[in-house]
């Protein structure tokens, strides 16, 4: 691993050379990448890894909530890799949960964003030659254009986190014929552990002007297993501060592999927790008026 990372920074390295005169803000973007590398590297190594408990593949290199340990996991243990994800919800390329796999692991893949500005930062930090990057403020009625801009319809992961309709574009995902092997998707913990529940679909969703708490958004964590179950993945666990749930395709992964798994069923989100001061259950109560899709 450290090995690897010293050839990546090396790789970079290059990169910043060659566009020195560019300015200050190749500087800033260069120090940047190799703050996160340099963490990641740290951080993979001191963890002490049970292969049964998914909160122990932790860490964080380019994720904001130690994703990267998850995914970097998980992917090494596909069947039949390709190599390639598809991120929704990518910002600048930078935090986010697929930057880890293009640096390190060499993935190629298609990163997505409604910011035309998140999309261009992402473009100018040379992920890798496979990357490709298209802004689109995704709606139920522009799907297709992902499937069109997708290499694969099943890539090794797909990421998706767009703080609103997610349920529904998931779902609809999965009618276009995308089979990803591993799916992470956020959950919303102010909704609780066994409701099956997510947001009214909106086409023009805002997360901060749905409501002044920002709590309404996205969908429950039982809403996304019995999806899931549905469509035969297996759970995996949700990470360790409450924001991602990890699904695997069940045909992907070794069978003794998918049995063992200990993960956890539900976590409460720790940034919304920490703003309020108070548990999701009284979260709830603050949007609990608002319109729902509930499944019974």
């Amino acid at each position: 691993m450290k090995k690897k990372i010293k050839r990546i920074l090396l790789k970079l390295s290059g990169f910043f050379l060659t566009d020195l005169l560019s300015g200050q803000n190749k500087i800033i973007k260069f120090q940047t990448i190799s703050n996160c590398l340099s963490k990641g590297s740290i951080a993979a190594a001191s963890r002490t890894v049970d292969a049964t408990n998914p909160i122990s593949w932790e860490f964080s290199a380019f994720s904001q909530n130690c994703e990267d340990g998850i995914i970097d996991y998980l992917t090494k243990k596909i069947k039949n890799p390709n190599k390639y994800f598809i991120e929704i919800g990518a910002s600048t390329g930078v935090e986010c949960n697929t930057a880890y796999l293009a640096y390190v692991q060499k993935f190629s893949g298609l990163m997505i964003d409604g910011s035309t500005i998140a999309i261009e930062y992402a473009k100018s930090i040379s992920h890798s030659l496979g990357v490709s990057y298209h802004s689109l403020f995704v709606t139920i009625d522009n799907l297709d254009r992902i499937k069109e801009l997708s290499l694969y319809h099943d890539p090794d992961l797909l990421s998706w986190d767009t703080d609103g309709n997610d349920y529904y574009f998931v779902n609809k995902l999965f009618d276009l014929g995308f089979r990803p092997k591993i799916f992470v998707v956020e959950y919303n913990s102010a909704f609780g552990p066994d409701k099956k529940i997510t947001i009214q679909y909106d086409e023009k969703f805002y997360i901060n002007t749905a409501h002044t708490t920002a709590l309404y958004y996205g969908c429950s964590i039982a809403l996304w297993k019995q999806l899931f179950e549905e469509k035969n993945y297996t759970f995996v666990t949700v990470d360790s501060n409450g924001v991602n749930a990890f699904f695997i395709d069940n045909t992907q992964f070794d069978i003794d592999f998918i049995r063992n798994l200990k993960g956890k069923d539900f976590i409460e989100n720790f940034y919304q927790f920490n703003k309020f001061k108070f548990s999701w259950e009284n979260q709830f109560e603050l949007i609990q008026d608002l319109p729902y899709f509930t499944l019974s």
